[in-house]
């Protein structure tokens, strides 16, 4: 018996060539990369001249405890992935979205959220109104939102980041949506719930990627297992009598159970929960943990 987990959405400009050895070897639209992954913990499949021959692999920092890091460039990189600030565009349905490698390893795309974008956007059309409201706490640099703004979704995008809303915009555009397509909030998440209660305000859809760690603009400090729940408490005030809800969770020590527990204080609903994974491509793949999540579903077809 396997654990539970998500079935990967096809991604036709994202494949996982390898993994191993606490590392992933990935193809982002024309560029592969290297980089850490902590549960890669058996061994590779490929060689090391395949692992060598990545267009961009991630060093560690060792004077940052191992936090930041540099890309070192391969000399057959393509254009795009060389330069100080190396950026490119891959695409997932009709969203856009641009890879920029950071000095903290992640490049602005999680590809196994996709079974979060098509799951959501499958079910745009179920609440019986020309245009659901979906909120998108701790977006990123939301691709969640383009898509679901896509799907017909009425969306408010909040982030605690300018960086990341100065990326989301610059991924709408690049998605061909109107500047006024997605509501853009730069808030603390737990602030701007609280407030959206207090207005009565409702959604018909709640997704959310909260951090293990993180501050607000105005330095309000997030902690996940110290306001998850809190935060909970006051999401089930906005959701409409028809709703869903979509939690991921990376934080270390968090698991499917404990966000289906959390889940189950939504009254009302149906909850199911697993691990997301990616899958290995090859003659025999093999699936790579990413996260955990839960989904909830009120009036909903769940699945």
């Amino acid at each position: 018996m396997r654990p539970s987990h998500f079935v990967p959405e096809p991604f036709p400009d994202y494949e996982l060539l390898d993994s191993g050895a606490g590392e992933k070897l990935e193809r982002f639209g024309p560029v592969t990369l290297r980089r850490p992954d902590p549960q890669a913990l058996w061994l590779r499949r490929q060689d090391e001249h395949a692992w060598n021959d990545a267009h961009l692999a991630f060093e560690r920092d060792a004077e940052s405890g191992g936090k930041r890091g540099t890309w070192r460039v391969s000399r057959s990189a393509p254009q795009v992935a060389r330069g100080a600030n190396p950026e490119w565009t891959i695409a997932w349905r009709g969203a856009r979205c641009l890879v920029r490698p950071t000095p903290f390893k992640h490049v602005g795309v999680f590809p196994e959220q996709a079974t979060n974008w098509s799951w959501l956007a499958a079910r745009a059309n179920a609440f019986d109104v020309e245009r659901p409201r979906l909120l998108n706490l701790f977006g990123y640099t939301g691709t969640a939102s383009i898509v679901a703004a896509q799907a017909g979704y009425a969306v408010t995008h909040v982030d605690a980041s300018k960086t990341s809303l100065a990326w989301l915009k610059d991924n709408a555009r690049a998605s061909g949506l109107a500047d006024d397509a997605v509501r853009i909030v730069l808030e603390d998440a737990l602030a701007y719930v609280r407030r959206e209660v207090r207005r009565g305000s409702r959604y018909h859809a709640i997704v959310l990627d909260p951090p293990h760690f993180g501050r607000g603009p105005k330095g309000e400090t997030w902690q996940f297992e110290e306001h998850l729940a809190p935060l909970f408490e006051a999401l089930g005030k906005l959701l409409e009598s028809r709703a869903v809800l979509v939690l991921s969770a990376y934080a270390f020590g968090t698991s499917p159970l404990a966000l289906a527990n959390l889940l189950e204080s939504l009254p009302d609903g149906e909850v199911e929960a697993g691990e997301l994974a990616l899958t290995e491509s090859g003659a025999a793949p093999r699936l790579l943990p990413c996260g955990f999540c839960a989904r909830f579903a009120r009036g909903v077809a769940s699945s």
